[in-house]
Parts: structure tokens; C-alpha cells; sequence
């Protein structure tokens, strides 16, 4: 009997809260307390269920039908297969602006380590056809049951927002490529364009219910660059009758660095990181060639232009300079853009997260060298987006590791395990309360 009549008792008290009609909506923080705890259990099984069921990218045909079904008993209108697997879903509640909510699917290739009962034992073939473990390491999982939180409480409050909802499960955000695939499918010209684009990410360095938002750069371009340098191979013994491709990456990595130091502006944040070197096979050979791989990390246009040729210029000048019998290697591969906050969106979402946090939960959001392809739908289309952080670390554990000194569980980590029950409440909240806000009549 009790949950016959939750609906209309937490949606009067929502209503009682509004402000006048002629502003932004504005959610009190304990409004949706009601709600969120209803729809708790339901939320919890389903990140369970997506938490011990991970698909790689490209492959989340099994984690695509889930939402699917999700959607469709909430009354939204559901296409499945945009840009692979991804889902659109329309939800249209009159006149208004079209509000592009995402969530992204995809699991990575790691083997699970947090002992949860409900943990990972997936196996699945990569691209390369090798058998790998799969885990929801990057917390995609949290996306996806806060946005179907979220989905289900817009659904029941039309009376509180005019426009178009326009639920949006990207495929392949782990390997950069899904964004860039939904829109290329016709996203934004198949189904309405969205006047505005939002999204949340989890944070491995921020308590569970908290929430973070700032205008302005918050994820980085990647760019990936393969080098081979080339030597010539010979006895360790007699160095003086080869060209040692070992000692010349050496001189590399460090070389590279100086194009932070002595190439970028101070005040223009910039990444190089050699990620891996082979090369040799024995003590006392050596090789023909090493390989290097490398990570380069920028957020503007140009900064990311001169990174790239101040590496080619370096690699090139480092071989020479060793007499290399002929010149190195060089494949860079552009990976995702980097992720702008619109800084008048950013301003009112945070206003409107004030109003529906508890005091004190609401932050500003720290820039980071991470990647995420969120960014291509404001990029290509061209429309004001904003990406929110989502806490995710018990408290307590938290507030330990802080007293501490010690290092937490970072996204990617094995033993990377979300405090799952304020994770998924914060995080509806986040979407909601944001999306009330900028949907208002």
C-alpha cells in the first residue's frame, strides 16, 4: 500500500517547493529525498546486474537492450542501433528546449580485484581476437543507473518541465569512438537537435554525494604517437661498431620532456608520457630498433598543434644526432577532444544543484589530463554542453585516506569500487535537479 501512494505524495511536496513559474525551477534539497529512496532497491539491482555483466566496447549489445527496456516501460520512445549500439529515446512534454542527456555503456579489458559479491568474472575476446577479463573499472556502470534514475523520475514529473528529453547511451567512450559514431549515424539530424548537452562522470577522488561543475576545460585532447627508432644492432661488447637504438629512446624520454618545460607556456597544461619502451632481446645484444609509445595530452587547438611537431622535431633530432642509419618511425593517432564546459550552462546547472544538494555537497570542478569524448557532441554539433563529476569514495574511507597521506583506487584500478548506494542517489539527483532546472515551463 505504501508505494501506491508515493508517487503522488513526494510530487505534491516537489511541487509545493517550486518557485515561481516565470524563473528556473528551482529544487529544494530534501524534495526529491522521497523519490530517490523509492527508487532505490530498483536502482541498486540494476547496477548490480550491470556491474557483474561489463561489455567491451563495441560489443554492449547485451547492456544496450537492458536500458532499452528500462526506457520503453517509462514511456519514452526508443531507437536502438545508432552508431552501433547506441540508444536514442524521446520523451516530448510540449514547448520547450531539447535537453540531450548521455550516459556511456563500455567496460575495459580488467581484471576485477574488489572482492564485491557481485564482481566481474566476464571474459570476452577483444579486438585482436585474445580473451580478456572485462570490469566496469571507469564507473559507466554509475552513469548508466543514475541516467536511468534520472529518466524515471523526469518521466513522472512533466507537471515540473516543457521541452524534449532526448536520452542518449553512447557505445565505445572508452576507446574515443562512439560520440563521433552516434552523430556520423544521424544523431542530430535523425531526432530533434538538443538546444543544450549534459553528462556526469564518476571521481575517484571525490566523496560519494558530492558533485562537481565548472565552466571551462575539464578533459583533455589525447593524441597516441608510435615511434621506432632504428639502430644498428650489434655486439654489447663493442658498442663503438653499432648504434644502440636503447641508449638513443633513453635520451628520448627525456628529451620529450622538455617540451613541457621549455616549449609550452607556463600556463598552459600539457602532457607527454612515454607509456612503453621494447626493444632487445638479450643482455649483451644489442637491438636493431626499439619502439616507444607515447601519450600526449593538451586542451587547445594549438597547444595540442605544437605538441605534436615539437615531438616530431625531437624524435627525429635525437636519431640524428646518434648517427641512426635511417630515420625513425613516427604514427600519431588523434584520439578524443578535449571536453569545454559551457561556461553559461556550467552557471546554471550549479545554481540549480545548490538548491537540490545538501549545503556543502556542491564544488567546483579541478581540470583534468583524463580523456572523455563527451565533448564531440558540443564540438561537432556545435551545442552548449556540460560534464559533471560525481563523487564516489565512502566518506569515511575518504576522510581516512586524506588523514593519512595514502593514494585511493584510481578509475581503471582493479580495486577501483564505488560507495554504490550514495554513488547512484547523488548522481539521479545530479541529472534531475540539473535537468528540472534547465527545462523549466
Amino acid at each position: 500500500m505504501r508505494r501506491r501512494f508515493t508517487l503522488p505524495l513526494w510530487a505534491s511536496c516537489i511541487v509545493a517547493c517550486a518557485s515561481s513559474q516565470t524563473r528556473p525551477a528551482q529544487v529544494r534539497a530534501d524534495a526529491l529525498d522521497a523519490p530517490l529512496k523509492a527508487l532505490a532497491p530498483e536502482l541498486d539491482a540494476l547496477y548490480v546486474d550491470l556491474h557483474a555483466h561489463p561489455e567491451l566496447s563495441r560489443q554492449e549489445a547485451q547492456t544496450s537492450a537492458k536500458l532499452a527496456a528500462k526506457l520503453r516501460t517509462l514511456g519514452f520512445r526508443v531507437h536502438e542501433k545508432v552508431g552501433g549500439y547506441g540508444i536514442v529515446a524521446l520523451l516530448q512534454n510540449g514547448k520547450g528546449p531539447t535537453l540531450l542527456l548521455r550516459t556511456d555503456m563500455d567496460g575495459l579489458p580488467v581484471e576485477e580485484k574488489t572482492g564485491l559479491p557481485y564482481a566481474s568474472k566476464v571474459k570476452a575476446k577483444d579486438p585482436q581476437g585474445k580473451e580478456v577479463s572485462v570490469m566496469h573499472a571507469c564507473g559507466h556502470d554509475v552513469h548508466m543507473s543514475a541516467w536511468v534514475g534520472a529518466a524515471t523520475l523526469l518521466s513522472r514529473l512533466k507537471s515540473r518541465w516543457r521541452g524534449t528529453l532526448l536520452m542518449v547511451a553512447q557505445p565505445a567512450e572508452e576507446i574515443g569512438q562512439g560520440a563521433k559514431a552516434m552523430i556520423e549515424d544521424g544523431l542530430f539530424k535523425r531526432f530533434p537537435k538538443p538546444d543544450m548537452a549534459l553528462a556526469l562522470h564518476t571521481d575517484a577522488n571525490l566523496p560519494a554525494g558530492q558533485i562537481a561543475v565548472s565552466g571551462g576545460f575539464t578533459f583533455a585532447n589525447v593524441d597516441s604517437v608510435d615511434v621506432t627508432l632504428y639502430g644498428k644492432g650489434g655486439h654489447g661488447g663493442y658498442p663503438h661498431k653499432s648504434v644502440d637504438p636503447v641508449v638513443m629512446s633513453a635520451q628520448l624520454v627525456t628529451a620529450l620532456q622538455t617540451l613541457i618545460s621549455r616549449s609550452q607556456a607556463p600556463t598552459e597544461p600539457a602532457v607527454v608520457t612515454v607509456g612503453s619502451i621494447h626493444g632487445g632481446t638479450k643482455h649483451n645484444i644489442i637491438p636493431d630498433e626499439v619502439k616507444l609509445q607515447l601519450t600526449l595530452r593538451s586542451y587547445t587547438p594549438e597547444s595540442r598543434r605544437a605538441l605534436r611537431k615539437g615531438v616530431e622535431r625531437v624524435v627525429l633530432g635525437t636519431a640524428q644526432s646518434a648517427g641512426a642509419p635511417k630515420a625513425p618511425s613516427l604514427h600519431f593517432e588523434e584520439g578524443p577532444q578535449a571536453v569545454y564546459n559551457d561556461p553559461a550552462l556550467a552557471k546554471r546547472i550549479a545554481s540549480a544543484l545548490e538548491k537540490g544538494f545538501p549545503k556543502g555537497q556542491v564544488r567546483e570542478q579541478e581540470k583534468t589530463m583524463g580523456a572523455e569524448d563527451f565533448g564531440v557532441y558540443g564540438q561537432l554539433g556545435k551545442i552548449p554542453s556540460v560534464i559533471m563529476r560525481l563523487g564516489t569514495v565512502d566518506p569515511v574511507r575518504f576522510a581516512e585516506a586524506q588523514r593519512r597521506g595514502e593514494a585511493l583506487p584510481s578509475l581503471h584500478s582493479p580495486l577501483f569500487a564505488p560507495d554504490k548506494s550514495r554513488s547512484l542517489t547523488a548522481g539521479a539527483r545530479a541529472l534531475t535537479v540539473a535537468a528540472l532546472g534547465l527545462l523549466s515551463p
